[in-house]
């Protein structure tokens, strides 16, 4: 599904028309993109957490040239899935 099916698929569902659909979920990835940048956690409950997880810097191999190659240090964005979501997709 993409976004336009979702932006689809919520304004169906819930009985907005699709521009107020599609604000809304405008709206909500912003919040959501907003707080992960400040380090915060999002936490929906029975679907699942959004979160901000360090890894660590590692070595690793250029796959073209063999060569060793140090990979720096990052942040990256982690989804848990809430116990209800992980009931219904088993």
């Amino acid at each position: 599904m993409n976004k336009t099916e979702f932006i689809s698929a919520v304004a169906e569902k819930s009985g907005l028309s699709k521009t107020d659909a599609k604000k809304a979920i405008e709206a909500f990835v912003d919040i959501v993109t907003v707080e992960l940048g400040k380090g915060g956690k999002v936490a929906l409950l029975g679907f699942g957490s959004f979160s901000v997880a360090g890894k660590a810097a590692r070595k690793g191999v250029n796959p073209k040239t063999k060569q060793p190659i140090d990979i720096p240090a990052r942040n990256v964005v982690k989804f848990k899935a809430g116990a209800e979501l992980s009931d219904l997709v088993k």
